[in-house]
């Protein structure tokens, strides 16, 4: 394997470090010292140099969608559901009157990618998350009741264009 493709594998590895490329914002020396693989610092560098500038500008996703909030949200398992699931993955729900839990949903036109970005951003606010889920028309996001009102403009903020 060439060093070119070690080094766009070992990026690939680190979707922080893909979507710093793709912003601009890398050091690339001090990136390709925290990179395991053999092979010059500076080539290592320059490699990473070559693959941000092939990437994509940094472009969100194409969503557009309205967001509410709804409180009272419980984990369940889906065939014991008696309220409206609002979640569910598996065999488990998260339902209507079942516990003490947000659900902040979107709802209109959604990219997959919305609950990447999502995530993303309650990660770097330290958000915990209970539960999420996307499709092409909804996004859920489950977290405990304290935190609702944030992830709500968080959510926002993400998938209304």
């Amino acid at each position: 394997m060439s060093l070119a493709a070690a080094t766009r594998d070992a990026v690939r590895e680190r979707p922080f470090l893909y979507d710093a490329l793709r912003a601009g914002v890398v050091n690339y020396t001090a990136a390709a010292r925290t990179l395991d693989i053999k092979g010059e610092e500076e080539a290592i560098a320059t490699a990473l140099r070559r693959f941000a500038e092939e990437l994509p500008a940094d472009s969100p996703h194409d969503s557009d969608a309205r967001v509410s909030m709804q409180g009272g949200l419980g984990r369940v398992e889906s065939s014991d559901a008696e309220s409206a699931i609002v979640l569910e993955v598996a065999d488990t729900a998260f339902a209507e009157d079942a516990g003490s839990l947000t659900g902040i949903i979107a709802s209109g036109a959604l990219a997959p990618e919305a609950l990447g970005e999502v995530l993303g951003r309650l990660r770097a606010a330290d958000v915990s998350v209970d539960a999420a889920g996307v499709t092409d028309a909804a996004l859920v996001v489950v977290v405990s009741r304290r935190a609702g009102p944030d992830v709500l403009r968080t959510v926002e903020a993400a998938v209304q264009k």
